[in-house]
């Protein structure tokens, strides 16, 4: 009873921390600023990401994790010792067990780097569990039931796409299209068709303010602010959701020919529940405009976004975390 336990959904862009009996706790952004003379971590989550792209020589300012894995062990070790001292408190008397959300086409290596690197942070135990048996916990659907369950679940860095039956899953599909390879598409259009350099921060803006899956009625518009590719100066520009859609174009389709594909490995028995239950979306790039119409309209199936589609891997973990008997066949490594 001592012991406190702690899920996390460690994401590409966000780190989400769920301690039960107390909620979501932390929800970060998953960037590191350190000094590059001593390797000294000089800020972690929202403090970090005011830096991105405003840092002098002497501090980097990155993303550890890319396309949902660790991409720079050392730092995502520092990061998740950080996020757990804050959600428990710098003192305790026994170290935390640890479980932590990660992709479902994740590798035997990428899989033990996470492990260690929690063991690393201060964790008794770790467990590692996938992301999108999670996020269907998160988003209340029966996952131990005989009836097949489709869930999206878009992240910053990937599209984890699953069909779940009986608290397993049947087919499933892994896509490195998320939020991040939004934001790149956008700021590659703008520059290609404008002539305008924005920066990270600024298309990420554009996608959340302006951005949409299709072609809209009554395009939304935003001014933004970069600099002009040929003169070097600052420069002023006004960007609708069209050039958004446009932008994200090549992104939809392989989203959509990775959604057809594990509805092809589907068995029929389970197509046949996924057609009437329709397919939930979750996860932070769920939420971009008409992304549900488009999947709907491509594959002639239902398609919703789960209520707060962005916490539904955190809360699906900490679901799985306090009741690890009825989930331990989903549980993929334990350490």
């Amino acid at each position: 009873m001592w012991i406190k336990k702690v899920a996390i959904d460690l994401g590409t862009t966000n780190v989400l921390v769920h301690v039960p009996k107390r909620g979501i706790v932390i929800n970060e952004p998953s960037v590191v600023a350190i000094s590059k003379e001593d390797k000294k971590v000089l800020a972690v989550g929202i403090e970090a990401k005011d830096m991105i792209g405003r840092t002098p020589d002497t501090i980097i300012a990155e993303r550890p994790l890319k396309d949902g894995v660790i991409a720079n062990y050392h730092t995502t070790e520092a990061m998740l010792r950080y996020f757990i001292n804050k959600a428990l408190g710098g003192f305790r008397l026994f170290r935390p067990e640890v479980m932590i959300a990660v992709p479902a086409g994740i590798t035997s290596t990428e899989r033990r780097a996470v492990i260690d690197a929690a063991m690393a942070a201060g964790a008794r135990a770790a467990y590692i569990i996938k992301e999108p048996i999670v996020a269907a916990i998160g988003a209340d659907i029966p996952i131990g039931s005989a009836s097949g369950h489709m869930i999206i679940d878009i992240g910053g860095g990937t599209a984890e796409i699953a069909v779940i039956s009986l608290g397993g899953i049947v087919s499933c599909g892994s896509v490195r299209i998320g939020g991040t390879r939004f934001d790149a598409s956008i700021a590659e259009y703008i520059r290609r068709k404008h002539g305008l350099a924005v920066g990270d921060r600024t298309s990420e803006d554009i996608k959340i303010k302006v951005g949409s899956a299709m072609f809209i009625d009554r395009p939304l518009t935003l001014e933004v602010k970069g600099r002009d590719v040929i003169s070097g100066l600052p420069r002023t520009l006004l960007v609708s959701s069209d050039d958004t859609t446009e932008a994200l174009q090549h992104d939809m389709e392989g989203l959509i020919e990775a959604v057809k594909e594990v509805l092809y490995k589907t068995p029929p028995e389970l197509s046949a529940d996924v057609m009437d239950k329709g397919i939930i979306m979750s996860g932070g790039s769920s939420q971009l405009r008409n992304l549900d119409e488009l999947i709907a309209q491509a594959t002639g199936v239902p398609c919703y976004v789960a209520d707060e589609p962005l916490l539904c891997v955190a809360k699906g973990t900490g679901i799985a975390l306090e009741n690890l008997d009825s989930y331990k066949r989903s549980i993929m490594a334990t350490k």
